[in-house]
């Protein structure tokens, strides 16, 4: 089946063109950080276009097994995911939603859906209680072959890496 602009999915990157499936192998790094305080990070990870205002959300981690749903309440730190697609999401979203991540490299392997050739973001937003935000972007273009994207964050992420391919 060959997908255009006229299909367009709920949460989806808006096609324009001819699209090809892609996935994603993404390392997040969690820096370690001395305080007496500290909490893990919640992390949201999006596709999106440059300059679009909607977003595919492709991972969310955090606090999910709070008694009540309480962590959810706190979702709303990720502010530029919350902005793009956060606050449409009714959570858990089976296949999307996580408990929080140690320290350290968190590998995930991520179903990038559909997309059209063109330019994106690979984007990766981190909050933590008693802590800051950060968003990293990860740009790369999409022509159906493999592609590479790295960058890094300097206080609530470290280095994030994106290998994409068919």
């Amino acid at each position: 089946m060959r997908l255009t602009s006229a299909m367009i999915l709920p949460g989806a990157v808006l096609l324009a063109g001819p699209a090809a499936a892609a996935t994603a192998d993404v390392t997040v790094t969690v820096p370690r950080l001395d305080s007496a305080g500290y909490h893990k990070p919640y992390v949201a990870i999006w596709l999106q276009q440059p300059g679009a205002t909607t977003a595919k959300t492709l991972a969310v981690w955090y606090d999910s097994d709070n008694r009540e749903e309480a962590g959810q309440k706190w979702l709303r730190d990720l502010r530029s995911w919350w902005r793009k697609s956060g606050r449409e999401l009714k959570m858990p979203v089976s296949g999307i939603t996580g408990a929080t991540r140690a320290p350290g490299p968190q590998k995930v392997a991520l179903n990038l859906g559909a997309i059209a050739p063109g330019a994106y973001e690979l984007a990766v937003e981190a909050s933590r209680e008693d802590g800051g935000r950060e968003l990293v972007t990860l740009p790369f273009t999409w022509d159906g072959k493999a592609a590479r994207a790295a960058g890094s964050g300097k206080t609530e992420l470290g280095a994030v890496s994106a290998a994409i391919r068919p």
